[in-house]
């Protein structure tokens, strides 16, 4: 994973840093490996470099199903947590065999009213969501954010909540680790030939809603078939 703040494309070569860089997870393909780096250690330093989310805590992860939210669920449940998310209604078996305790359709109604007392929020929807997060926090709660929309804030404690993901060659190795070991499953909504990079990147190509859309190569993209739906293993 480069620098957020670097300049970067589509492109079949990139400069990059040995300390940003860790060996591609064996059991899975190449597709499935770009869609990990951003996703999964964004999920990692949220809840434990910035929340320092302990086993037995109620973690609350808006965006479930999401490219963040996917290995926030993971990470989460394998480290002891118990674990409650927001996702759509299509999406409630997926995300509860991800490792998902409880989840809430939060089109249904407000998710206050089923998730009290949380020890850490993990967003990743910010707005409205976000605003109304604090709520469900206990006394000494903590509130972690990656919304956007978070960024350019002018409240205090939001500021203190958002942060952007960073690149680092241990937790990125790491998390290879437990791909292989199976403790890990990345999650491709689905892949396009770079034909269609510029609709990938406007939001105008069908998705499921779910993980990482991945762009390949025409050749490439005919030989690579889309991960089945992820489940805990």
């Amino acid at each position: 994973m480069n620098d957020w703040f670097a300049d970067g494309a589509l492109a079949e070569y990139c400069v990059t840093r040995p300390d940003w860089i860790a060996p591609k997870p064996r059991r899975i393909g190449h597709a499935e490996a770009a869609s990990v780096p951003i996703g999964a250690l964004a999920a990692w330093q949220g809840l434990f470099d910035r929340a320092k989310l302990q086993p037995g805590e109620r973690v609350l992860i808006h965006g479930g199903a999401g490219a963040v939210g996917v290995y926030a669920i993971q990470l989460a449940h394998a480290h002891g947590a118990h674990v409650i998310t927001t996702v759509s209604a299509h999406n409630i078996a997926f995300v509860r065999a991800l490792g998902a305790d409880q989840a809430i359709d939060y089109k249904a109604g407000p998710f206050e009213k089923e998730a009290q007392d949380i020890d850490v929020v993990f967003d990743t929807v910010g707005g409205e969501t976000l605003r109304r997060s604090w709520s469900v926090l206990k006394s000494n709660g903590r509130l972690v954010t990656i919304a956007a929309g978070s960024e350019a804030t002018s409240g205090e404690r939001v500021k203190q909540a958002f942060f952007i993901v960073e690149p680092n060659h241990a937790q990125l190795a790491e998390v290879g680790q437990r791909i292989d070991a199976g403790i890990l499953q990345p999650v491709v909504d689905s892949i396009v030939p770079f034909s269609q990079a510029a609709e990938a990147y406007a939001g105008t190509v069908e998705r499921k809603g779910r993980g990482k859309l991945v762009v390949m190569s025409a050749v490439d993209c005919a030989q690579t078939r889309t991960p089945p739906p992820a489940g805990r293993r």
